[in-house]
């Protein structure tokens, strides 16, 4: 008896991510020992000269060159940058004037801040008219990835190219940045392709033939979406800034549809996702927590609290012709699902994925900075920025911009069919958290107190200390 030909409905799923499909292993690096395993690799990205930006893993085989690079680390770095801190000061303006002194040189330890992992605190001192940030620090290496992390903890160290990215969106005198952010989106051509492409697939397939069937229609679904284009405001795209804002939030794609595994336990969007209507457009988008800035009552410091980062969930409709709408009053349950896990997970995540705690640090050095522009201490300090707030005596824009990336699609068969372009973004608003209704008060007084024992001053010519 012959064999007849079935109906099927395949739940289809086009991300904005990474260039090759499969299974990708997560971050080799293992940041709860001190040798960071590296056994199968580190995961970081590259820019090619056209812009496209590539999701790559660094092999390491055995962690033979981590323990290479953590060996000479530790012969040669200044002994005293190497020990954990838990709360090393740097001051801004010494550290400005130390790099005019040395004509533009920038040392190791100006280049990583003294080894910060995050800003913890931001302090103003009338008596000495300085500004000072201060938070956990030890000393570094670069991994396989050139990815720059603390040589104990793994997490990767605050750099000053982006404090001075992050300075420059609310300089001295200037009003400050209300945005700043990436979005990866397909375009509305390809939109139209990909629903044009759509109608024309076929509903019904030889029994056994699903997996044939599915590459086919999902090589068909790349090539009619074409290139996803990468946008990025606020800050300028040829910067280190910028693209760990893209990284982070691509990779963040990727684990959603289980096409990188995530370092820790959580929900993926492909694990809850069930049938809808086929021009559904999910997007999700990294956002600061913006109640996260505790303020003594002098307005003389500032404490950074929690873990700064969620993700949210946006969806919006797309028409046939491709144009995009807002969907008001509609629910997806799976990208729910996804983005209360992720949430959930972050600051374990971080612990793991250096490039989630990239992404903290640049939101809270955003935060920061404009925390010190809000509390006009550019002016009390009588620091006008001059050095690291110029591109020609400091350059921060030498990084390739990401300008696209293609789109990755996976299938998945449960009974319904749903075509999905993932998109999203990060959107940083960092004038929002020191708005007076967001600021948390310091009822005991806590960092005054914290102020108060780093008030202690450095020796003469000398920017950070413990």
């Amino acid at each position: 008896m012959a064999r007849q030909a079935v109906g099927f409905r395949i739940l289809l799923l086009v991300a904005v991510a990474i260039l090759a499909l499969g299974q990708v292993p997560a971050n080799g690096q293992n940041n709860n020992n001190n040798n960071n395993n590296q056994n199968n690799g580190v995961a970081g990205v590259e820019v090619n000269a056209q812009g496209v930006l590539e999701r790559k893993i660094f092999p390491d085989p055995g962690g033979m060159l981590w323990r290479e690079r953590l060996a000479s680390a530790r012969a040669s770095l200044n002994r005293n940058v190497i020990p954990l801190s838990q709360c090393r000061k740097v001051s801004l303006s010494r550290l400005e004037q130390a790099m005019v002194a040395g004509n533009g040189a920038i040392s190791e330890e100006m280049r990583y801040l003294a080894g910060l992992l995050r800003v913890r605190y931001v302090f103003y001192y009338p008596e000495t008219k300085e500004i000072v940030v201060a938070g956990p620090a030890e000393g570094w290496v670069a991994d396989a990835s050139s990815r720059v992390v603390g040589i104990t903890t793994g997490r990767p160290v605050l750099q000053l190219q982006d404090l001075a990215v992050a300075l420059r969106a609310f300089a001295p005198g200037k009003p400050g940045t209300e945005s700043i952010g990436c979005s990866i989106d397909p375009t509305p051509e390809g939109l139209r392709a990909l629903q044009a492409f759509l109608r024309q697939v076929g509903t019904t397939m030889q029994p056994g033939q699903e997996q044939v069937f599915a590459m086919n229609v999902m090589q068909g679904v790349r090539e009619s979406s074409g290139m996803h284009t990468v946008s990025i405001h606020g800050v300028s795209p040829n910067t280190h800034f910028a693209q760990v804002l893209v990284e982070a939030d691509y990779r963040m794609k990727l684990i959603g549809l289980r096409l990188e595994s995530p370092p820790v336990r959580m929900v993926a969007y492909v694990d809850k996702i069930q049938p809808a209507a086929r021009n559904a457009l999910c997007r999700w988008y990294f956002v600061p927590e913006y109640r996260c800035v505790r303020v003594c009552e002098d307005g003389l410091g500032m404490e950074l609290v929690g873990d700064g980062v969620k993700l949210v969930g946006e969806e919006e409709m797309v028409t046939v012709g491709g144009e995009r709408r807002q969907a008001a009053g509609r629910g997806n349950p799976a990208s729910q699902a996804f983005v209360t896990s992720f949430t959930r997970n972050y600051s374990a995540l971080a612990e793991r994925s250096p490039v989630y705690a990239e992404l903290r640090n640049l939101v809270d050095l955003s935060v920061a900075a404009a925390f010190i522009q809000k509390q006009d201490y550019y002016k009390k300090a009588g620091w006008k920025m001059e050095f690291l707030g110029n591109e020609r005596s400091f350059p921060v824009e030498t990084a390739s911009a990401p300008r696209q990336v293609e789109p990755v699609v996976t299938s998945v068969f449960r009974g319904g069919r749903l075509t999905t372009p993932i998109a999203g973004g990060v959107k940083i608003e960092p004038l929002m958290a020191v708005k007076p209704d967001n600021i948390l008060p310091d009822p005991q007084g806590k960092v005054a107190a914290i102020r108060e024992e780093v008030k202690s001053a450095p020796a003469p010519g000398q920017w950070w200390w413990d």
